[in-house]
């Protein structure tokens, strides 16, 4: 249960602290008391108010340094402070604003504007730590997307290391470099050389934007939809997944493995995935994902 705003009522006048006690309490409020400026120091860091009234007018240390020393302390939480002082003119007003205070109330304290200010500033105090609580879920967020993230690159380093050692690789590569690959033949189709090839690249548009907003595990089920559906496309028209990086893919046809018509067999393939992704946006829309298919095609 959600406790109700803790209010902290600073003044040397104990009828003051009284009679305003007393005037906040039947809202509910929590009431916490100070009657010098080291007392409301020492309550202020210990109980981490949501509202100060401080009187400006206090001996040894006056309100305007109670303010002051409040605002510098990292240690103490936002906390609006409302200014109570007896005089009412612009220079004291301004002094007490400059001092670190949010608003201000003038003595006699009328009842509709105390009960206004108050309330107010417990607005203020709410939206900033709805504000606060939120950024640090973001950050949080940001955190585990980028460790997410490090894992997710060093899975898909370790998974390909792999697929170039077993059978696995059948998944991403034509069916005749695979066997290259796991009969151990793959040497030389692998080394340096000149051969002209058709190269297709294609990425989702909007993705990055996506990962950042969408939890981990939505991501990962997008890109297992869009790996397993173009990676059955690269098999069936016998191309070479050369690399990937989450959504990116580049793919070559002609190498290392000749294939006939390889321009002719990149354009297939794109229109093959083109349509294929058509129906996955579509049903990723759906799901209130926003993203769409990039494709393009060289040949040198």
């Amino acid at each position: 249960m959600r406790r109700p705003p803790r209010i902290l009522v600073v003044d040397d006048n104990p009828t003051n602290v009284d009679i305003l006690q007393a005037r906040l309490a039947v809202h509910g409020y929590e009431i916490l008391t100070a009657t010098d400026g080291e007392e409301a120091l020492t309550v202020a860091r210990e109980k981490q108010p949501d509202l100060v009234l401080l009187d400006v007018m206090m001996p040894k240390m006056d309100g305007l340094e109670v303010c002051r020393r409040l605002k510098a302390d990292a240690s103490v939480p936002f906390m609006p402070i409302i200014m109570v002082t007896a005089k009412a003119d612009s220079k004291d007003i301004v002094a007490g604003l400059e001092a670190g205070g949010d608003e201000y109330l003038t003595k006699p304290v009328d009842q509709a504007a105390l009960v206004a200010r108050v309330k107010s500033m417990l607005r203020i105090k709410a939206l900033h730590d709805t504000v606060q609580e939120q950024a640090g879920r973001l950050q949080t967020q940001a955190s585990q997307l980028a460790e997410w993230n490090r894992t997710l690159e060093q899975r898909v380093a370790d998974q390909l290391a792999e697929l170039e050692r077993v059978g696995r690789l059948k998944r991403f590569f034509s069916p005749q470099l695979a066997e290259l690959i796991v009969a151990g033949d793959a040497e030389d189709p692998l080394k340096s050389h000149r051969r002209e090839v058709a190269v297709v690249f294609l990425d989702l548009r909007g993705f990055t934007a996506f990962a950042e907003t969408s939890e981990p595990e939505e991501v990962m089920g997008v890109l297992r939809e869009y790996h397993a559906e173009m990676g059955k496309l690269i098999l069936d028209h016998e191309g070479t997944l050369e690399r990937f990086t989450g959504d990116g893919m580049m793919i070559f046809f002609n190498d290392p493995v000749p294939v006939p018509t390889p321009a002719e067999r990149a354009i297939r393939m794109a229109v093959a995935m083109r349509e294929r992704v058509a129906e996955l946006t579509q049903k990723w829309r759906k799901q209130g994902y926003e993203l769409n298919f990039g494709v393009g095609i060289a040949q040198g």
